[in-house]
């Protein structure tokens, strides 16, 4: 054993030179002596080799032979007395055994062994070292003429003697060192004196008592002739920054930046000339050069460490810098020719000052460089905003030597060694640009404006560099086109601009003060102007200029601010002719365009390109309900729709491409082309559908399936509708599923095909790319969180007209069987396999047979809330009767004569939906059970039933006695109502009249006082012509001539509901369903007189109004049952413009619409009011139309429905009273209000909601408690006062054709 460890003694060096050679990379990378021996201490940890190295196994084994028989003693000592609580304190025997070994007396001697070991081993090593060392210096001067001049040559000496150097590298050597540094010893002194210095570890350099001595000498060996000695200098400087610690690669920086400061101040620097050029083959100007970038790599890398260390440093380096880049000659002597000044150089080695971006990024570093420039370099500024504007001088003069210039250096792929002054001067223009660019980013950076220039009386402004930039982009020449076009644009004078305008306009605050501006935005426009009289737009304007100025354009109008500026310019209420604002002629360049009515780039490659981009610009400004309406009268949906028809038949007439022609690439890029600019012209058909009424110009067009088709297409791929859109198409997909026709497109498309696979997927299946290593886990949520995208987006689709036209008229497939492979594909497969779960068949095929039909009573609950979905789902497949069945199922026989439910989350779901269903009324109407449980003895204490009525716990007392009054007030309330001589006169003080109640005693208006009111105010409004919209109809059928006639079960359903709601406010007595079967009768053939059949595959125009007349119910409850006054009100109320809102039927395929109107199957309602709606939400709750977009849902949807159904089960029955008399009495638009004002009171709940992401569903389910109309009446009629004119003008244009 003793023979074997001694001939292990003798290993030891190769085995640490092992060890060494291994780890060099990483010990040499280290900063100092104390890191790399971290770095040795921690390489267990970060070497995987680590057990391998042969010392590591001599050391295992040392420590084997000398305490192993002591560590198993221990052990065996440890386990039996452990039960006895043995060194309680320590929670292993590991840690016990361990304590125990490191104090005893054999450990010790181990230790004490190994250290005299070690040290013979370490001191061999050392003398050996030395004389390598001695024997390798020998061999460098012998071959040190034989160098090159390379300025990265590796010089490092292998791991063990740079390990071992720091050891032995002292004060009295770096002395040696200087001295031998001195420009009068031999150059081979210097040299080898150089040599040793960039050897040497940089924390013994920088320790040294010479330090500021060493960098004096380096700095003036800097200049030295000789371009060996001058690389091995800029070799030690290179080494410094990337190894030193901070302060000392600061001093560093600063001594290089003063002596090129020196240098170029300094004489012999006067023969560079910006109009000799620079030839960077020069040896001169390369080591000039190269100690530039020298010092910019270190700018660039410097922010990323300067943090950690005190402000003086970080100031100092910044100062010297802004110093060397401020120097300017005294040319004043000099008549035309210019010295190149050190921010040409700089301009060469970083062309698009990436180190200022770097500086400028972190408030650190930024507030100092500002802080700088505002109070010592100025200049520095001036001169970057003086190149700019001497560039587009030289622009502007049309200079041919100057155009070649700048579009040689354009399209220079590979370079030349040579640098012409114009190419030097672009070049700095280029940095100016960038420079300028960041500047302007920040607040401090934009508040250096204005700025005196030379040789002009008037300070350049903020405002004029903008316009100045602007310029540029159409003024500056192009590059040739036989140059790399990549290449060309990179640095083209358009695109360089573009690119800073672009990160102008993404940072608000900054795109608010520099460019939402009339006179930059005109400046914008003005080559579009130029074109449109017929000119040319500018003397160098070309198509990819355009296409700039398209993106810009289009950057601001995607922002709210400038979107305001293009559409009503700086002054909203000026009177300026509104054509002249920027989106006007915006619109009328792109119809233009569309119409090829510019015949300046026709035949032009770029044209569709130019058109892409304009229309893009449009498309921000008439994705937006305010901006639809501006750009109305250019029907611009028909001139994109006109040209993407044309488009699609030149790609039906592309030959196929023939295997071995010549002309395969060609039909190939030409179809490319041709399909890529089908598609865009697509995508901008498809963004009409972001607003209600854009969406009824899109179905006009008649291209609504092709654009939906393309719509899921892009879905599939995951993509957005464009760099403007940030919440993909989630909106788009609700406003579609707001008419029938959007659905229709949907289900063509196979859009809810794949929503429906999806869903399926997650709920039934699970994931396939998810490895089964333990069970599933049981969901906590009632919709799992994998299902609950699928839920909201079923919940988005899921509108009445939606369900009308996927549902309506079809029956359930009811299968005998159901394979477990069979998944559905559309809506009634959902409603067959998820909701009504009536055989057995249906729930064996489910694996997740809770969880789903939980799902799908979710669903059922919220589609439910829309009372014309409810009664057409109890008409066609009596969903209650299915689920009180269901109920009944679900009871347990407790004794012979009792039966309990089986209380469990499917009979709790089920509860919860039929006294949703079968239960009408306002928040303090009804009482809704929740769905959870509660702790205690009685888990559920709500009854559940399997059989009507519902019990009496949830209807509420104090609602029904609400509307119990005598009819005392009525002489009151009618004296307020005073008839005068004229008609006029008296409907305006019955307004006012009607106002001031509201705000004073709304408790007043209501009951049959209510009825008589609206009675007299409306007899009078219909006979005045100049109010009314409609023709007057005459009308005899009787009772007897409609009592034969047939409803639809959804009115049949919808008349047993609203008796039940009537009887349950005491409004309405026995016998009152027959006379509202009769007024609906009546209200259907009146109807029918004013309507306009349509031969169309639409569900809902073949026929009669496809839901419930919740407005004529609710005026037969108002007027309390009297179905013969309630008739004369609806057809004396049918000639005012209000009933088009307000009684949806009226207009159901009514003559006095559009065709095209009719045909689309949209009501008014939808694409005037809710148009509207989203237009003042928009302006003035940003924060609630913002949650509505995050979540993917349109706010036209849920207004629709409130709307639709008179706000029954929304609002309680006297606001719902309010809310009718309010827009019969004031007008159609306070419905418009009313909604604003709805969202007013809920905003905190829909912020809430969209954080919580089920807005949806919280829209459609719950009520409106504490919401009153006339708690708002004063803030509604604030938004009467800035909104009325618009909103009428748009309500009273639903007859005319141009929409």
């Amino acid at each position: 054993m003793a023979q074997s460890s001694n001939e292990d003694e003798r290993q030891l060096p190769a085995m640490l030179r092992q060890l060494f050679q291994s780890v060099k990379e990483k010990i040499t990378a280290a900063p100092s002596l104390e890191c790399a021996e971290e770095i040795l201490l921690h390489l267990e940890k970060t070497d995987e080799n680590f057990h391998n190295y042969e010392f590591v196994k001599y050391l295992r084994q040392h420590i084997c032979n000398t305490l192993g028989s002591m560590i198993e003693e221990e052990m065996e000592s440890c386990i039996s007395d452990h039960n006895q609580g043995v060194e309680s304190g320590y929670d292993t025997v590991v840690q016990y055994v361990t304590k125990r070994t490191q104090e005893s007396k054999e450990y010790k001697e181990m230790m004490y062994s190994l250290k005299n070991i070690m040290m013979v081993v370490v001191e061999s090593m050392i003398n050996k070292f030395e004389e390598d060392e001695i024997r390798s210096q020998e061999r460098q001067r012998k071959v040190q003429k034989e160098k090159n001049n390379s300025y990265c040559t590796d010089n490092c000496s292998d791991s063990d003697s740079s390990f071992n150097q720091s050891y032995k590298f002292c004060q009295g050597k770096l002395q040696l060192i200087l001295d031998e540094l001195d420009p009068g010893q031999p150059k081979e002194v210097r040299y080898e004196a150089l040599q040793a210095l960039c050897s040497a570890p940089p924390s013994d350099v920088l320790n040294c008592e010479n330090w500021t001595t060493l960098c004096e000498k380096l700095t003036v060996s800097l200049s030295d002739p000789d371009p060996v000695f001058s690389d091995r200098i800029l070799k030690f400087y290179a080494q410094t920054f990337t190894l030193s610690p901070f302060h000392m690669t600061k001093e560093i920086y600063i001594s290089l930046a003063k002596y090129l400061e020196l240098h170029f101040l300094s004489r012999e620097h006067h023969v560079l000339i910006l109009s000799a050029g620079l030839d960077i083959t020069n040896p001169n100007v390369n080591r000039l050069l190269k100690k530039v970038r020298l010092l910019n790599e270190y700018q660039k890398e410097v922010p990323s460490f300067w943090i950690r260390h005190p402000d003086k440093y970080m100031e100092e380096i910044v100062e010297s810098t802004l110093s060397l880049l401020s120097v300017k000659h005294d040319q004043s002597h000099l008549v035309s020719q210019k010295i190149l000044d050190p921010i040409y150089f700089f301009a060469l080695v970083d062309t698009k000052a990436v180190w200022f971006k770097k500086w400028m990024h972190a408030y650190y570093s930024r507030t100092t460089v500002l802080r700088l420039l505002e109070k010592k370099y100025k200049s520095l500024i001036t001169t970057a905003v003086q190149q700019c504007v001497k560039y587009l001088e030289l622009c502007d003069a049309m200079k041919t030597d100057v155009t070649v210039g700048h579009s040689k250096y354009c399209g220079n792929k590979q370079k030349t060694f040579y640098y012409s002054g114009q190419e030097l001067q672009y070049i700095y223009f280029i940095h100016s640009l960038c420079l300028l660019g960041r500047l302007l980013i920040y607040t401090q950076g934009r508040k250096l404006f204005p700025i005196k220039l030379k040789n002009r009386k008037d300070s350049l402004s903020l405002t004029d560099l903008l316009v100045l930039f602007t310029q540029l982009i159409y003024y500056s020449p192009s590059c040739s086109k036989m140059t790399s076009a990549a290449h060309s644009e990179r640095y083209s004078p358009a695109s360089m601009v573009t690119e800073v305008l672009q990160i102008l306009c993404d940072q608000k605050e900054c795109a608010v003060e520099c460019l939402y501006n009339t006179t930059v935005i005109d400046t914008l426009l003005q080559p579009i102007h130029n074109l449109m009289k017929g000119i040319e737009a500018a003397p160098n304007c070309s198509e990819a200029a355009l296409i700039h100025i398209a993106d810009i354009l289009a950057r601001v109008a995607s922002a709210e601010e400038g979107l305001i500026l293009l559409l009503y310019g700086e002054n909203v209420h000026s009177s300026k002719e509104e054509s002249s604002t920027g989106a006007h002629i915006i619109a009328q360049f792109s119809k233009k365009l569309l119409d090829e009515d510019i015949s300046i780039f026709s035949g032009s490659e770029m044209l569709p390109v130019v058109k892409g981009a304009f229309i893009s610009v449009c498309r921000q400004i008439y994705g937006t309900c305010e901006g639809l309406q501006v750009l109305l009268p250019y029907s611009l949906h028909e001139s994109i729709a006109k040209a993407w028809k044309k488009t699609s038949l030149l790609s039906e007439r592309i030959p196929t491409p023939v295997e071995g022609s010549d002309s395969i690439c060609s039909v190939s890029q030409e179809s490319q082309n041709i399909m890529a600019w089908e598609d865009n012209l697509l995508d901008d058909l498809l963004n009409f559908a972001a607003t209600p009424k854009g969406l009824l110009l899109l179905q006009r067009t008649g291209a609504i399936n092709e654009c939906v088709t393309f719509m899921f297409n892009q879905y599939t791929k995951k993509l957005q509708i464009n760099r403007q859109k940030k919440f993909g198409y989630g909106v788009l997909v609700s406003q579609v599923a707001s008419t029938a026709a959007g659905a229709a497109a949907l289900q063509n498309s196979g859009f809810i095909n794949a929503l429906i696979a999806e869903l399926w997927s997650n709920l039934e299946c699970g994931r396939d790319d998810v490895r089964v290593i333990h069970p599933r886990s049981i969901p906590v949520d009632p919709i799992d969180r994998s299902c609950q995208k699928s839920f909201l987006a079923l919940v988005n689709l899921l509108s009445y007209p939606a369900v009308y036209e996927l549902v309506g008229h079809q029956d359930l497939p009811n299968k005998a069987e159901y394979s477990l492979r069979e998944v559905p594909t559309c809506i009634i497969d959902i409603i067959d396999r998820l909701i009504i779960l009536n055989s057995e068949a249906k729930i064996r095929s489910l694996f997740n047979y809770e969880q789903s039909h939980i799902f799908g009573l979710r669903l059922l609950s919220v589609v439910c809330c829309d009372l014309d979905t409810l009664l057409l789902l109890e008409a066609q497949y009596q969903i209650s009767q299915i689920l009180l069945h269901a109920q009944e199922e679900n009871l347990l026989e407790t004794s012979e004569s009792h039966r309990e439910f089986i209380i469990d989350g499917l009979s709790v779901e089920r509860n919860h939906v039929l006294v949703r269903i079968n239960l009408i009324g306002g928040p303090q109407e009804r009482i809704l059970p929740p769905r959870m449980l509660v702790k205690g003895d009685d888990p559920y204490p709500w009854p559940m039933f399997s059989s009507y009525p519902l019990p009496s716990c949830y209807l509420s007392e104090v609602a029904r006695n609400a509307d119990i009054k005598k009819d005392s007030d009525l002489g009151k309330l009618l004296l307020c109502f005073k008839m005068s001589e004229k008609q006029t006169d008296w409907i305006e003080n019955s307004q006012r009249q009607f106002c001031k109640m509201m705000k004073a005693k709304p408790d007043i208006i209501s009951g049959s006082a209510l009825a008589e009111l609206l009675e007299k105010f409306v007899l009078h409004l219909s006979e005045n012509p100049s109010v009314c919209c409609f023709p007057s109809m005459e009308y005899t059928a009787t009772d007897a001539n409609v009592k034969n006639e047939s409803l639809s079960s959804v009115q049949q359903l919808g008349i047993k509901m609203t008796v039940r709601y009537g009887k349950f406010l005491n409004l309405l007595k026995d016998g009152a369903e027959n006379d509202l079967a009769l007024l609906l009768k009546h209200c259907e053939r009146f109807l029918k007189q004013q309507q306009s059949p349509v031969k169309s595959s639409l569900l809902c125009l073949q026929g009669n109004y496809p839901g419930h007349d919740w407005f004529a119910s609710s005026l037969f409850m108002i007027m309390l049952g009297d179905k013969e006054k309630t008739f004369q009100f609806l057809q004396q109320f049918s000639r005012l413009l209000t009933s088009a809102f307000l009684w949806l039927p009226r207009l159901h395929i009514s003559r006095y619409l559009p065709v095209d109107t009719i045909e689309s199957g949209i009501h008014p309602v939808y694409f005037c009011s809710t148009h509207s709606i989203e237009m003042l939400l928009k302006a003035e709750l940003p924060l609630v139309f913002s949650a509505f977009h995050m979540s993917g849902f349109a706010p036209s949807q849920i207004c629709l429905q409130w709307i639709s159904q008179c706000f029954w089960n929304y609002l309680d029955w006297m606001e719902i009273c309010h809310y009718i008399a309010t827009c019969i009495f004031l007008g159609p638009d306070y419905q418009v209000y009313t909604c604003i004002a709805i969202f007013k009171h809920l905003q905190q709940d829909i912020l809430q909601h969209t954080q919580t992401q089920d807005l949806q569903v919280f829209l459609k389910e719950e009520a409106l408690p504490g919401f009153r109309v006339s708690d708002y009446f004063e803030y509604m009629e604030i938004l009467e006062q800035n909104y009325r004119p618009v909103l009428w003008r748009d309500m009273r244009n639903i007859r005319v054709q141009n929409t």
